[in-house]
């Protein structure tokens, strides 16, 4: 295979564009072209990254691999033609929109010999090597990801949209099955839910409860995770962590055999770690970071909370606490 691996890019959307712009730039592969479903959003962010507007099976069979942007209702028909045809791919989160679609993906990617890795951009990022690597195995997370309404990203609930992120972080920190799930959520400005809080148990015994919202005032990003050893807590926007443990940084009153420890990171371009690592995983056989396995766990646990807040409205509407549709 070359040195520089031929990629092409399978939507131009908002994401994209962006990753249009970074594979354009990329020193390990070449952007050959891109497809669109819109010719002239196809052909504006084209200029922008410099590269030729392709048909889907031209881009095809210019590529080696392929990055997969569109709306996720397409990721399983766009991927599995990419994988028939021996392609390497990168496809954005979710993976795919069903379990049994995650699957055959897997099984396909096996199949065919070649590397698939599932987008999930927060595996990539500063902030999650520097809490990985500070936290032992967690007994509770407390996760809440809440922003203010963008008309991008509704094709999906706050489930797919934003609270997958944390599903996958938090499916990494405990290392364990999910066992139960207890949620609630709500449509408010899409016809998906925009708002939803989940109470995860998984079979070690660990909990975690997760909050998302997409209509809120502000942006914030936190987490709190208590284990046997300490307590961290993360503030991802002011990129702040403090660590409360044994034998740790300046003592605590009162508590002689516990300190606390505050530090930050620098953030990096975690889209381009993405990119690296998936050229990695094809041009020098390391290993896939968030593997098919790993996007259709977070997906698992995204429809276990879908199918939670479901049955929670079903009963709220049966007791007469909100209306019933029609």
């Amino acid at each position: 295979m070359s040195e520089r691996l031929q990629v092409g890019l399978v939507g131009a959307g908002h994401f994209g564009r962006y990753h249009a712009l970074k594979l354009a730039g990329a020193a390990r592969a070449k952007l050959v072209g891109l497809y669109d479903a819109n010719p002239e959003r196809a052909k504006e962010v084209a200029w922008e990254a410099g590269c030729k507007v392709l048909g889907l099976d031209e881009l095809l069979s210019q590529s080696q691999a392929v990055v997969i942007a569109a709306p996720a209702e397409y990721h399983f028909d766009l991927a599995s033609k990419a994988l028939r045809l021996g392609k390497h791919v990168l496809v954005e989160k979710p993976i795919a929109a069903t379990l049994d679609q995650a699957s055959a993906l897997s099984a396909l990617a096996r199949a065919q010999g070649v590397v698939l890795q599932v987008g999930h951009l927060e595996r990539f990022s500063a902030a999650h090597g520097a809490v990985s690597k500070r936290m032992g195995k967690p007994l509770y997370i407390e996760a809440v990801r809440i922003a203010p309404f963008k008309v991008r990203g509704t094709d999906v609930s706050v489930i797919l949209d934003l609270m997958i992120h944390d599903l996958d972080l938090i499916l990494a920190l405990t290392d364990s099955d999910v066992v139960s799930v207890d949620a609630v959520g709500a449509p408010v400005a899409s016809e998906h839910d925009d708002i939803a809080n989940a109470r995860i148990r998984f079979a070690n015994g660990a909990v975690a409860t997760i909050t998302a919202s997409r209509i809120s005032l502000k942006t914030e990003r936190k987490m709190r995770i208590f284990s046997q050893t300490g307590y961290l807590t993360v503030d991802f926007s002011a990129r702040k962590l403090t660590l409360v443990g044994r034998g740790i940084g300046n003592k605590l009153p009162g508590f002689e055999e516990f300190g606390m420890e505050q530090a930050g990171w620098q953030d990096h371009d975690a889209l381009a770690a993405e990119h690296e690592a998936f050229f990695a995983s094809v041009l020098d056989g390391a290993p896939v970071m968030v593997d098919a396995e790993a996007g259709r766990r977070a997906l698992a646990a995204a429809l276990m909370v879908s199918q939670s807040i479901a049955q929670s409205r079903a009963m709220a509407e049966a007791a007469g606490l909100i209306p019933q549709p029609g």
